[in-house]
């Protein structure tokens, strides 16, 4: 099988987001370049482990050679981004393996969302050489300095607009939140 790659160099727009309410959201990678929209669905962990290495990154290539590519230490204030997801998202696929990358010759961080792979162990009667681990998609996009602090900035913002985190176990409070540790006192 074939995989299609969507590629987008230079996008109008590539944001996380959200849809639903904290608890119970779906987070999302959505880029638009012109007219033409794509949207796919990834886990919230995934979202705040890809800001956290966009920003190591470019905070590594900043160190670097005097920071030659001209990357900022914050996010370009023309460049944040808080509205809400462009309409409609329905993801086209959900994102499993993911992986990020440095274009020097165009000083551009590369970002690949792959679909996942999924294989029906029911029906699998061979031997594990024999699983097709080829992804049915890939989302490329390729983003400058300045949109990716924007992007890893976002995908910090929309992380921490969950729940708030139990002051004694550190897990996220829900309405049925029964804390197992004790209260330490100080």
């Amino acid at each position: 099988m074939a995989t299609t790659v969507y590629d987008f160099d230079w996008p109008d727009r590539f944001v996380v987001g959200t849809v639903g309410v904290p608890g119970r959201r779906t987070f999302f990678l959505q880029v638009r370049a012109g007219r033409d929209l794509l949207s796919v669905s990834l886990e919230k962990q995934q979202a705040a482990a890809l800001a956290e290495r966009i920003d190591e990154v470019l905070d590594s290539l900043m160190a670097e050679n005097g920071n030659r590519y001209s990357i900022p230490v914050g996010t370009p204030g023309e460049l944040d981004d808080a509205d809400p997801l462009d309409e409609p998202v329905d993801d086209l696929f959900r994102a499993g393996t993911m992986s990020l990358g440095w274009d020097p010759a165009t000083a551009q961080i590369v970002i690949e969302a792959y679909a996942i792979v999924e294989i029906d162990a029911e029906e699998f009667t061979g031997s594990l050489d024999d699983i097709d681990v080829t992804p049915e998609a890939v989302l490329r996009v390729r983003l400058p300095v300045g949109g990716a602090r924007a992007f890893a900035k976002r995908a910090r913002d929309m992380v921490a607009a969950g729940r708030p985190a139990c002051s004694r176990c550190g897990e996220p409070m829900a309405g049925d939140h029964g804390c197992e540790r004790p209260e330490t006192f100080r």
